[in-house]
């Protein structure tokens, strides 16, 4: 890995159903630079998700003493249930040479993204509509009316801000995005 580059937080950043934990899945496959920045939420785990590996799942309690002690860099409410960023896993990794992955929210990257500065590059995954959002979450078979029109809502607000990140690539089409992104990351990446 390059000196000059180590340090550099990778956010990708996406309202929810737009493709980023798929392109972030993919990026970590292809990078072995990457590495995949755990994070914490009071949800309950899907079915195929294990805990340490895709969220470090909480109770209310727990995350609250994490936020008492700050050890989050970012945390928000999304959905009903909170979501946050481990500031040891990000210094951890950091540690060790890699470059952080953080899947996140919006807010939550605007906040990684003011905190690291200059060592943080975000990408901003936009879907391709709003129907086609829909479409996307509603296939999940893990929304209810209520929560689909909650993560609607909420992702009309978040592209409001699409702007704000250092880049952005619309997802209408998973191997051209995915090009897209691999093509900024190949930039800041080096072996």
């Amino acid at each position: 890995m390059s000196k000059q580059n180590s340090g550099k937080v990778i956010v990708i950043v996406a309202p929810s159903g737009a493709g980023k934990t798929t392109i972030a899945k993919r990026l970590l496959e292809e990078f072995p630079q990457l590495k995949f920045s755990v994070s914490a939420t009071t949800r309950a785990p899907r079915a195929d998700e294990i805990y340490g590996k895709d969220y470090y799942f909480l109770t209310d309690q727990e995350f609250d003493e994490r936020i008492e002690n700050n050890e989050f860099l970012e945390w928000e409410y999304y959905s009903g249930n909170r979501y946050g960023t481990l500031r040891s896993e990000v210094d951890k990794l950091m540690e060790k040479g890699y470059f952080p992955l953080l899947d996140v929210e919006v807010k939550g990257a605007l906040n990684v993204q003011e905190l690291y500065d200059s060592d943080a590059v975000s990408i901003f995954i936009k879907p391709p509509s709003m129907e086609e959002l829909a479409n996307r979450l509603s296939e999940r078979g893990s929304e209810t009316n209520k929560s689909l029109e909650r993560r609607l809502n909420r992702a009309e607000e978040e592209m409001s801000y699409a702007d704000r990140f250092d880049y952005a690539v619309v997802n209408d089409d998973l191997e051209t995005a995915y090009a897209e992104v691999k093509e900024i990351l190949e930039s800041l990446i080096t072996e």
